[in-house]
């Protein structure tokens, strides 16, 4: 029998600055969360590389 992964997914963190400036390029990162521990979206504040400066990170689908 195939032993589960358990409650960790893996979840895509988008910049919110960069998705509503309009300016080309995007800023993502790839992470994991305990979906019994964190039920909602995720929310962290990570660097952006294009506008060089730390930013709002939202959970994406």
């Amino acid at each position: 029998m195939a032993k589960s992964k358990g409650n960790r997914v893996q979840v895509i963190l988008e910049c919110t600055e960069m998705k509503n400036s309009g300016l080309p390029g995007e800023s993502r990162y790839v992470t994991t969360k305990n979906r019994k521990n964190t039920p909602g979206r995720l929310e962290l504040m990570k660097y952006n590389p294009l506008l060089k400066k730390m930013t709002l990170h939202k959970e994406i689908k």
